[in-house]
């Protein structure tokens, strides 16, 4: 009897393990498929994080500049967008070439024409948007605004994430009552199809 229940015993653990051999090896299986990243890719969305991190982190990055970085596999990135002092162009190449995984870096970053002019805009825009009886004021409490301010010969490009539509449309209404302002091309995302970052 003793013997039985013994071999019953060994059985049902011998099922046990190899159920649970088996649940651990389709979770491995199932999570392949869910996640099919290589090493590679693996790599390359780390190396984004650290380059999305280098740029936001820099000292004189404000609401009047726009970077953007494209990561190839082998490493090479492309720095973009527009910004008002060389010193921000030159700062973001030189973060990004310190950092391991990066083979080469291409800074195509445009630097802002020097203007009176688009400067005061500036200010004005800056003004409209987050001023604290602004309904925008709301986002004036970060330490860079989500609501960039992207300023060329009079016309303005607002570039970022916002929380909805409602807000797009405020900040597009906001710059475009700014005088001396000849248009404004709303890019401005919306955390539903964007998270912030």
């Amino acid at each position: 009897m003793e013997r039985k229940t013994k071999t019953n015993f060994s059985k049902s653990f011998m099922i046990l393990g190899l159920a649970l051999v088996l649940g651990l090896s389709t979770a491995g299986y199932s999570q392949k498929l869910d996640h099919p990243q290589t090493r590679g890719e693996r790599q390359t969305t780390a190396l984004k994080e650290e380059v999305r991190h280098q740029l936001v982190m820099m000292p004189y990055f404000s609401v009047f500049d726009w970077l953007e970085a494209e990561v190839s596999p082998n490493g090479t990135v492309t720095l973009m967008g527009s910004v008002t002092q060389p010193t921000v162009k030159s700062d973001a190449e030189s973060r990004i070439k310190r950092l391991e995984s990066v083979t080469s870096v291409v800074n195509k970053i445009e630097v802002l024409p020097l203007s009176n002019n688009d400067d005061q805009i500036r200010a004005g825009v800056y003004r409209a948007i987050y001023m604290n009886d602004s309904p925008l004021f709301k986002y004036a409490m970060r330490s860079v605004g989500p609501i960039h301010i992207i300023v060329k010969n009079g016309h303005v490009t607002l570039k970022g994430v916002v929380a909805n539509d409602g807000d797009k449309q405020l900040a597009y209404m906001a710059a475009n009552g700014v005088p001396g302002v000849f248009s404004v091309e709303n890019q401005l995302k919306t955390e539903s199809r964007e998270p912030l970052s």
